[in-house]
């Protein structure tokens, strides 16, 4: 039998997902000694490696506005779209805290764990190491408006979690191809 959406939505773990043990596995097969979900002078992180103040996030694609993997719901827009702003804005708030404060913010997409595993570890082990990381700007997806319903063309309203903040605005059809998992290797 189907679970209505109410259920669905209850069965999403918000800590011990399987991104933060498949990176915490390759971060400690590379030697790295971290915690997990210690308490930071702003937030919890997914991951924290004290000693460098390195704040590591795993951002849920749907959930944090994903630019290539977020999918507008065609139900209830308005709570969604308020949903993506609140979460858009703690990340904001977080990650220029965290840094004002003189800490390394890593955030890494869920996808990037099962794509660029290697990728992603090395861009960790680097901001624990202080060295300059060629890290994004942090572009989300705050807001996506339906242009055009017969070619699903849509415009996604992208802001910046770094400062000063940036905007930008992308014209594509949408996009609903889930990304494939590869096997984790670091």
């Amino acid at each position: 039998m189907a679970l209505n959406r109410s259920a669905q939505m209850a069965r999403i773990r918000g800590a011990d997902t399987s991104p933060e043990r498949v990176l915490g596995e390759a971060l400690r097969a590379q030697g790295l000694a971290f915690e997990e979900r210690s308490r930071t002078p702003v937030g919890r992180p997914d991951i924290v490696v004290p000693s460098c103040r390195v704040a590591v996030f795993i951002d849920g694609c749907f959930w944090h506005g994903c630019p290539t993997h977020y999918v507008r719901p065609r139900t209830r827009t308005d709570f969604w779209s308020a949903k993506l702003v609140e979460n858009t804005t703690r990340d904001r708030s977080q990650t220029r805290a965290l840094e004002a404060l003189g800490w390394r913010v890593v955030r890494v997409w869920e996808h990037e764990v099962f794509t660029e595993l290697a990728e992603v570890v090395a861009r960790i082990v680097r901001a624990t190491r202080g060295e300059a990381s060629a890290d994004d700007e942090g572009w989300r997806v705050v807001r996506v408006e339906l242009l055009d319903p017969a070619t699903d063309l849509e415009r996604r309203h992208m802001v910046s979690l770094r400062a000063p903040p940036q905007e930008r605005f992308v014209d594509a059809k949408r996009y609903t191809t889930k990304w494939k998992r590869r096997a984790a290797s670091a």
